[in-house]
């Protein structure tokens, strides 16, 4: 099998410059320096180095998980390896400014750059792409000195980041942790108590960790709007900056996980002897506030990551299927008659056509929301970077949620199309999915990010992020002028109508004693705004890729393999259409009776 092939070489220039448009951003003065070679440079680059290094050590990471003898972490020599070449490309720093010492290159070109690591091995791609999450909060709410004294070293790899919210205790629930930060006569602060699955959290691949920690300071408000976020380092600096003595932070056991084995997820202890050093990272009581910045990107790439295995492993069973002969198809269904590879089957091509379209509809999906912040960052007009920055807010819930649902289900599938061999550890197809499992769970469950979407995003600023989706999906459907997709158009339509229909029935309800019924019913919300904004996804690459086809059969180009690259593409876009589209019918009865099955369930009776 061609299993090194890790992205298909017509995937992300179609979704970049075809879909997106990404290379007019060429055309702002912050990417003016750049081209559409020197972005096809990057991706190159990044290319060669996952597939080079990253891949390789994949499934041996999974089978030799990282140590600890108590006294510190030990890991196969691959991944220090594979990280080295990673921060030597100057990847961490890709999307900062040359000032910083970074490429200054646009979030939709850095999230395509992921795409490779991701595909290649999400477990070693977690310490780099972490320390990238926690660069950013600091750059955009530290003070001067913090900046100074962290970001240099983070920016080239020399010292890491993590994120550390959750406790034993307290899960999603951050209103209830229970660590705690004492201000000291220095302005320091001495941070206090215990935290758990903190991706990353130690290690040997860096000089020093440096921990993004929320804590409450003694006195504060109660609940989430006593929550401060503090820079809490492995080792101490010197006043000279340089890596000082040991700070009171302790690894108190590695975590075991069902996939991702290669990332150690950590339980951290801070403060044991009263010790631990803190730094405040801007306000008291903001830390949440703070968080989310990390937290919403991290969530654009925990969807995104979630597509990129379910493409793996949906490009590892394509080939297996192309290679595995299996059975007959009449009228050369005769025992003397050749058997034929399984890819010829009808049920075979439908779980390959699922794994396609929730995996290159993810794909597409975390792209679109990446060139968002683009848009953003870009823009001039400051009514329209207000509605832009309005739709990300209301779609970061399904960025994350629907790619890290989906993207499973894909190697689910994946592992039926390998049959037996799928289910043996022979083969990756169940590592796969093994990884992908954890993408529902982290950066906020999956069920929290629906009851977000119910209660919060779809309402916020009198339901601005709604109105300017519904004007984005109405401009692309409008502008539509190939027949094909013109009838996919004319299908997603009416379940617009519907959502509409939906969105004004809660909106009477929530007022009332009947929202309870939404904490139940907040999946079926999700599935039903979800699946119409990947409609909407796959109908964008239908609609361009039909024009390209069209105009390369007018040209009469012989590029076989690119035409049915596009082929392809349009007849993904009508399974999604046609085969998954129509599940949400369920979901619309459901909301629309304002159903309580689940609200009404007793604890009892279970």
């Amino acid at each position: 099998m061609a299993a090194d092939k890790l992205i298909n070489d017509f995937e992300l220039p179609f979704q970049l410059y075809d879909v997106l448009g990404t290379e007019t951003l060429t055309e702002h003065p912050k990417f003016a320096e750049h081209s559409r070679d020197t972005f096809d440079a990057v991706l190159d680059t990044a290319d060669k180095i996952a597939t080079d290094l990253f891949l390789p050590h994949n499934h041996l990471a999974d089978k030799n998980e990282p140590q600890f003898d108590g006294k510190k972490v030990s890991m196969i020599d691959e991944v220090k390896v594979a990280f080295d070449a990673f921060r030597e490309s100057g990847f961490i720093a890709g999307r900062y400014s040359f000032e910083d010492g970074g490429m200054q290159l646009p979030e939709t070109v850095m999230t395509a750059v992921a795409g490779y690591f991701m595909a290649a091995n999400p477990s070693t791609t977690a310490y780099p792409f972490l320390t990238t999450a926690a660069i950013n909060v600091i750059s955009h709410f530290a003070s001067d000195e913090i900046k100074e004294a962290f970001m240099p070293r983070m920016l080239t790899g020399e010292f890491t980041g993590t994120m550390a919210l959750t406790e034993p205790h307290a899960g999603s629930s951050l209103a209830d942790i229970k660590t705690t930060a004492v201000k000291q006569e220095d302005g320091s602060y001495r941070v206090k108590g215990s935290k758990i699955y903190i991706s990353a959290g130690d290690h040997e691949l860096s000089d020093n960790i440096v921990h993004l920690v929320l804590a409450k300071v003694p006195g504060g408000p109660r609940g989430v709007k006593g929550i401060s976020l503090f820079a809490v380092p492995k080792y101490r600096l010197n006043d000279d900056l340089s890596v000082g003595a040991r700070n009171d932070v302790h690894l108190t056991g590695l975590i075991h996980k069902l996939g991702y084995r290669g990332a150690t997820s950590t339980a951290l202890s801070f403060g044991d002897d009263g010790e631990c050093y803190g730094y405040l990272i801007g306000e008291e009581h903001f830390g949440l506030r703070y968080m989310f910045k990390m937290m919403n990107e991290a969530r654009i790439a925990v969807g995104f990551g979630a597509a990129m295995i379910g493409y793996r492993g949906y490009q590892y069973s394509l080939d297996y299927a192309k290679d595995r002969t299996q059975g007959r198809i009449a009228p050369n269904n005769k025992p003397e008659d050749a058997a034929i590879a399984i890819i010829q089957h009808g049920d075979v091509k439908r779980m390959l056509l699922a794994q396609k379209a929730y995996s290159e509809g993810g794909m597409s999906l975390c792209l679109y929301g990446s060139n968002l912040i683009d848009r953003i960052n870009t823009c001039e007009d400051d009514v329209l970077k207000n509605e832009l920055s309005e739709l990300l807010d209301l779609l970061t819930p399904v960025l994350k949620a629907w790619p890290s649902e989906y993207g499973p289900k894909a190697n689910d599938l994946g592992i039926q199309v390998l049959g037996g061999a799928g289910y043996t550890r022979e083969y990756q197809a169940e590592q796969f999915w093994r990884d992908n499992r954890l993408n529902p769970i982290h950066e906020g469950t999956n069920g929290v990010q629906a009851l977000d979407l119910s209660f919060r995003k779809l309402w916020q600023n009198k339901g601005l992020g709604i109105q300017i989706l519904k004007r984005e999906i109405t401009q692309d459907l409008e502008s539509i002028t190939t027949p094909e997709t013109a009838k996919l158009a004319g299908k997603l339509t009416p379940y617009m109508a519907h959502l509409h229909e939906v969105l004004v029935h809660l909106g009477n309800i929530l007022q009332t004693e009947k929202a309870v019924t939404l904490t139940g019913n907040a999946q079926a919300l999700m599935n039903i705004f979800a699946s119409i904004v990947v409609g909407w996804i796959w109908i964008r690459q239908a609609s361009k890729a039909e024009q390209l086809l069209i105009e390369a059969e007018k040209n009469e180009t012989k590029n076989s393999d690119k035409q049915n690259f596009y082929r392809g593409k349009i007849q993904a876009a009508k399974y999604f259409i046609d085969w998954e589209l129509p599940l949400i019918k369920r979901d619309i009865e459901l909301l629309t009776n304002t159903n309580s099955v689940c609200t009404d369930m007793q604890a009892e009776w279970f």
